[in-house]
């Protein structure tokens, strides 16, 4: 047994205040005392033996006059008290009472209440003796047949744990759950299934996938991430198997469930460098960041489609859908927001920053007509700086963004109004073309700033490159008109 298998039992705090109950006086409760007394003293014993007590002399009394009540209660606490209560001799054999135990655990896997037999199916899940198992193999496989999902998949569960940890006593394990999973119709149910075979018996659990491969859509979300993770693990081991499942997973990128499409995407990346594929993925990406509500989930989606920019073949591919990736800027949220602007000028080319400019354009308008906010502030100072850089990267594009972003010189924002300052010095300063444009656009906002550091730097651009006697006499009756007559 490996140290992680080990059983990791805990402390639990114990009030000084009060005396710790004595053996005889459990006893004396377990054996005379109604069901309430009885559930109280089990809990005691049962915190007592966590605590590194070993009351032996307990052990015959809770099988008598504890395990043949049928209160739910009591059984769930029995089922604690047998997985933490020694069950071996100091040399090793089996304890005489466990038979007694192994009897009354049968009888629970025959039990008409669906949640005794599944609980039951659980609690051997974490048994270690194979001499308590054994008597037990026949009812269990018999819980594969029941009427009701819980105890079903409970019982491969146990039929696999079992099988991993002893596998003597049911050799022919992958053979009876390959034919349970054929006829099972639970999702549940055949998700274990499955995932049993995925790790006793691949090769069988591939000729299930492959009779089946055409339906996969139609499953639920839990065994579909199951045979993504089955292709992956398959593919990855023997490259040659990718041409067989690599369509399985294109069809699981239209899933419902967003775990399965994500999975089914990055899947798909690391099976194929196909331009098809790139593709597929990175849509399937950009749409679950669009659907999905939660910002965490946004933004380890972003984090992905980051990752496949960074693979020069993939960028190419990338390039292509930044109007989409934009469409991301439809969340609230600023670190999304942020991370998506970054990404957009990452991947923006000469084909497309016309259009991006026209979004980022549209998005600064819109910051406008919302309502004040921090957020807002800063979402807008974002924008800026995108429109900027692109404005450097594309000198062609700076006409078109410099009459919208001097708006921005009279905001009351005095962090964005800077931002547009900083790049209307440096445009003017580049652009030589463009001059004439700017000093008009200065002209006709300057009476309207309103921050005394944007108007200094707003007056030393004017100053700086006015060079006509229009200009200069509009710039004195810009600031005769800001100073008052």
């Amino acid at each position: 047994m490996t140290a992680a298998e080990n059983v990791c039992y805990t402390l639990i705090n114990v009030p000084m205040d009060s005396e710790p109950p004595s053996e005889i006086s459990l006893k004396n409760d377990l054996e005379k005392g109604d069901v309430k007394s009885k559930t109280e003293a089990l809990k005691k014993v049962i915190i007592m033996i966590l605590n590194g007590e070993k009351l032996p002399g307990l052990l015959m009394t809770i099988i008598r006059f504890v395990l043949p009540l049928q209160d739910h209660t009591i059984k769930k606490l029995l089922l604690v008290f047998w997985e933490i209560v020694p069950k071996t001799t100091p040399d090793g054999r089996l304890l005489h009472e466990m038979i007694l135990v192994c009897d009354a655990y049968r009888k629970d896997l025959q039990h008409p209440n669906e949640f005794i037999r599944g609980s039951t199916l659980r609690f051997l899940c974490k048994l270690k003796e194979a001499e308590l198992l054994e008597p037990l193999m026949p009812a269990i496989r018999a819980c594969l047949e029941h009427r009701h999902s819980y105890v079903r998949r409970n019982a491969v569960l146990a039929i696999y744990t079992i099988y991993r940890n002893f596998e003597h006593l049911i050799p022919d394990a992958p053979e009876l759950i390959h034919d349970f999973l054929v006829n099972e119709k639970d999702a549940s149910c055949k998700r274990n299934a499955f995932m049993m075979l995925i790790h006793a018996d691949q090769d069988r659990a591939l000729d299930y996938l492959s009779t089946c491969i055409d339906q996969v859509q139609t499953f639920g979300d839990i065994l579909q991430l199951v045979i993504v993770e089955l292709i992956y693990k398959v593919c990855h081991a023997n490259p040659s198997e990718r041409a067989r499942f690599i369509r399985c997973i294109y069809n699981l990128l239209q899933s419902s469930s967003p775990a399965v499409k994500y999975e089914a995407a990055g899947t798909l990346v690391t099976l194929s460098s196909a331009p098809t594929a790139i593709k597929a993925a990175a849509q399937c990406y950009i749409d679950l960041i669009i659907k999905e509500s939660d910002n965490n989930v946004k933004l380890i989606v972003l984090d992905r489609l980051i990752e496949l920019k960074e693979h020069p073949a993939h960028e190419r591919v990338l390039q292509d859908l930044v109007m989409d990736i934009l469409r991301v800027l439809s969340t609230p949220d600023l670190e999304v927001r942020k991370k998506t602007l970054q990404l957009a000028l990452d991947l923006v080319s000469s084909r497309n920053v016309e259009e991006l400019v026209i979004v980022l354009k549209k998005e600064v308008i819109k910051t406008n007509n919302v309502s004040e906010h921090e957020d807002t502030d800063k979402y807008r100072q974002l924008l800026v700086r995108t429109l900027h850089s692109c404005s450097v990267r594309f000198p062609d594009m700076a006409a078109n963004v410099i009459p919208v972003l001097m708006e921005f010189l009279s905001d009351n924002n005095e962090a964005a109004a800077a931002d547009v300052l900083e790049f209307v010095r440096e445009a003017i300063q580049r652009f030589d073309n463009l001059r004439m444009l700017i000093v008009e656009k200065m002209l006709e906002v300057f009476h309207a700033i309103k921050s005394v550091k944007i108007y200094r730097g707003a007056l030393w651009i004017l100053g700086e490159y006015c060079s006509t006697k229009e200009d200069i006499q509009s710039v004195m009756t810009e600031i005769r008109r800001s100073l008052g007559e």
